[in-house]
């Protein structure tokens, strides 16, 4: 919302329960009280007692301020049926109402809860008399130097969103909770109206954690520009660079594609280990193996990762698939790069990333942004993106050859009797690179690249064979007794 919501206002915050309403509405007069304003509870759903247990969880106390709950009213109510036979439900809600105005003279709050608006609609029955009872406490509150915060859960709304309370106020935000197949519940946010300002629209990821809620803003890739040198990054082996006319520059995204086991990993912790030679801040998001085994993989190949890892210019970072949201996913990527400077970052592999999140829709677009974010930062990117199968025609399961500047294909081949490895560049938009299809090994003394093999065969069917003498086959490398 650029800065906050509009001071004096009457705002309305609606979604499930569940979703996160009432930890929202702690936070929003535990702001206040923090500022030095008194601030108000206004309960008609909860008790005092199960407003505390809210509070407590996230490590509040909710006696930093006012609460007004509905048993207080009830008691007064009760009276006046003690006195009559047939009390009118009409007498119920403007009394009720009288005793919360009441309350807000005595008080004078400078920030106001109301939960819930369900409660209210109840006592009215009718959508007319609601409509009017919250226009006239709109009015009441005009004037008084008082923002609030109108709670709606839902539950007593026919078709789920009130429109003509919307109508009524300055801005409405809405929280929703979705239940996944497996996993954890994803919860999200969406400012739907806010008088003079201009918002970010959209929906919003966001968690409860002790502490309150978690929310992390759709990015806007264009918002985030800064000026960078596009020059080439080394790998340490010059063989690869060459392949991509000296390297890719920063500031791009290369896609490293293949079958499992040709190499795909090693090729970008190869880049990695070279960027944290060079002291720049790296990270590796890391959805499919374990920590422990990509390190002891790294130090078979020659890697020594571990003493980037404690020095703190390496962060690896295991992600569990079934706890994270796409926009807790970039945010986590944006504050290593705004906050740390990181400089690379590898993403390992696209699949885990799609397994993360199943069910997510548009999740393409989301990692466009993403990948224009880290552009226009001049980070430089990775991507794993194993295709299905081992031989013969491998398909992806997703298609973002399109979104990456450029896409190294490793392919298994055939030749003397022995499985080797191919590597080649399918395309680089920062610049020129070669075209020609490379042997490369991977022992314990790193990556080595190849002569360029000129006699292959089929070797975009998926199934390439060498047809060549073998004079430019690598073999192992020679070692003096």
């Amino acid at each position: 919302m650029h800065g906050g919501l509009p001071a004096h206002r009457l705002y309305l915050l609606e979604g499930a329960p569940g979703s996160g309403k009432t930890t929202l509405g702690l936070q929003f007069l535990r702001e206040s009280v923090r500022r030095g304003e008194k601030a108000l509870y206004i309960t008609l759903s909860e008790t005092r007692e199960e407003l505390a247990v809210v509070a407590a969880s996230h490590g509040w106390s909710i006696d930093d301020f006012d609460v007004f709950e509905l048993n207080a009213a009830e008691e007064v109510l009760s009276e006046g049926r003690q006195q009559s036979i047939l009390y009118p439900w009409e007498m119920e809600l403007s009394e009720t109402i009288r005793l919360i105005e009441a309350e807000v003279e005595r008080v004078q709050p400078r920030r106001v809860v109301f939960d819930s608006l369900s409660e209210l609609r109840l006592l009215a029955q009718d959508s007319l008399r609601y409509r009017r009872q919250v226009l006239a406490m709109k009015q009441f509150f005009a004037g008084r130097k008082t923002t609030v915060l109108l709670v709606d859960d839902l539950t007593a709304s026919k078709e789920g969103s009130d429109t003509q309370l919307h109508s009524l106020c300055h801005g409405v935000i809405t929280l929703e909770r979705l239940t996944l197949d497996f996993g954890a519940a994803r919860r999200r946010l969406q400012v739907q109206k806010l008088r003079g300002i201009d918002f970010v629209a959209g929906f919003h990821d966001f968690n409860i954690r002790k502490g309150g809620l978690d929310i992390y803003p759709r990015l806007v890739a264009s918002d985030h520009h800064a000026p960078f040198i596009g020059d080439p990054v080394a790998s340490g082996v010059v063989e690869i660079d060459r392949l991509l006319g000296g390297g890719p520059l920063r500031g791009t995204c290369t896609l490293v594609t293949g079958p499992a086991g040709t190499g795909k990993t090693t090729i970008t912790l190869q880049y990695l280990h070279a960027a944290c030679e060079r002291g720049e801040p790296s990270v590796i998001y890391e959805f499919d193996e374990r920590i422990g085994t990509l390190l002891a993989r790294a130090a078979a190949f020659n890697l020594d990762l571990q003493k980037h890892i404690d020095s703190g210019c390496l962060v690896v970072e295991q992600v569990d698939p079934a706890e994270l949201s796409p926009g807790e996913f970039t945010q986590r990527v944006r504050d290593q790069v705004e906050s740390r400077g990181a400089r690379m970052i590898v993403i390992d592999s696209l699949n885990g990333y799609l397994a993360a999140m199943p069910q997510e829709q548009q999740l393409i677009l989301q990692l466009h942004e993403l990948l224009s974010y880290l552009n226009q930062q001049g980070v430089v990117t990775f991507i794993v993106n194993p295709q299905q199968g081992l031989l013969g025609t491998m398909p992806t399961n997703l298609n973002i050859s399109y979104i990456a500047d450029a896409v190294l294909l490793l392919r298994f081949f055939e030749a003397e009797g022995r499985i080797r490895k191919a590597i080649s560049v399918l395309k680089n938009r920062a610049g020129p690179h070669e075209d020609a299809i490379r042997e490369f090994r991977i022992d314990a003394e790193g990556l080595r690249v190849g002569e360029p093999l000129v006699a292959f065969r089929g070797v975009l069917t998926g199934t390439p064979e060498y047809t060549g003498d073998r004079a430019p086959l690598m073999e192992d490398r020679f070692v003096a007794e």
